[in-house]
């Protein structure tokens, strides 16, 4: 049931990650002009947040974090209802992570990034949670090695 329930968390970050825009009459995705706009128009991403893009996976207190980015663009998700939204990118020659999250929530809302990899992602946050580890999920796939068994 919990893996179920990591499974069902992963793959809400990568949707919203995914959309385009309000579906039309006949149920297919119609793209919102500014999306389309900026599909176009924007170069891939390069340099020091390319590294950061795609979907990073942890727990923390028995919780499951999503982390997202999509080009300059980053989200936070996490069981219990935490959503953040934010950027990611380089500061004084520094990797970044700016988060704004609903309720208030403050744990997570200025990250350096301490190591990036193609399977690992180490970030400290400001404050007291310090730094986590996230593993990357690659193609919608929750990343072997993470805890089954979550604390309630």
């Amino acid at each position: 049931m919990r893996s179920a329930a990591l499974v069902a968390v992963l793959a809400g970050a990568l949707t919203l990650t995914a959309c385009g825009g309000d579906d039309s009459e006949d149920g297919s995705p119609s793209p919102r002009s500014e999306d389309t706009a900026s599909a176009t128009a924007s170069p891939a991403v390069t340099g020091a947040s390319a590294g950061l893009q795609g979907s990073w996976v942890t727990t923390a207190d028995g919780k499951i974090v999503a982390l997202v980015v999509n080009g300059k663009e980053a989200g936070l998700f996490a069981t219990g209802g935490t959503v953040c939204s934010g950027t990611a990118g380089t500061e004084a020659g520094m990797r970044m992570i700016h988060l704004t999250c609903t309720g208030g929530g403050k744990d997570r809302t200025t990250g350096m990034v301490d190591s990036v990899g193609a399977k690992a992602l180490k970030v400290t946050w400001t404050g007291k949670l310090g730094q986590e580890t996230y593993t990357k999920a690659e193609g919608g796939r929750v990343p072997s090695g993470l805890p089954t068994q979550l604390k309630r």
